[in-house]
């Protein structure tokens, strides 16, 4: 689904595998892209100088995070993205400089097509070979 510089992946369960937060896209104020029951919460905000954010920090609050999510940020190059259900690509595409992926579920693989330069964010602690099954 393509909505105004945002495209979201679903597998065959309706379930989000991966959203993508092109360059393009602006919406003033904060938008949160996920929906509450989400384990990793994504959000955009747009505001204008001298807007504040109160100062605040986070509870501790017990969680169970069931899967790794990972959010690349390509900052330079263009990397193609295979998205997987049951180790069967359902959806490929091109990430290029701007553009934000944030992976909640399913499999994936990357391809460098012209060489890249991204960041990884992704939940930790990451706890070794048991983290990931490659196929």
């Amino acid at each position: 689904m393509r909505l105004d510089g945002i495209d979201t992946y679903y597998n065959s369960e309706n379930r989000l595998m991966a959203l993508v937060i092109h360059p393009a896209f602006h919406k003033k104020g904060i938008s949160f892209l996920t929906d509450n029951d989400q384990f990793q919460q994504v959000a955009y905000m747009q505001h204008q100088s001298g807007h504040e954010i109160l100062p605040h920090y986070h509870n501790k609050i017990p969680r169970t995070v069931d899967y790794t999510s990972e959010t690349l940020v390509i900052r330079k190059g263009i990397l193609s993205v295979d998205l997987y259900e049951h180790e069967k690509t359902i959806y490929s595409f091109e990430l290029k400089e701007g553009d934000i992926l944030t992976l909640f579920f399913g499999g994936h693989g990357f391809k460098v097509l012209d060489s890249v330069e991204m960041i990884e964010i992704k939940q930790g602690p990451f706890v070794g070979p048991e983290d990931k099954t490659r196929f």
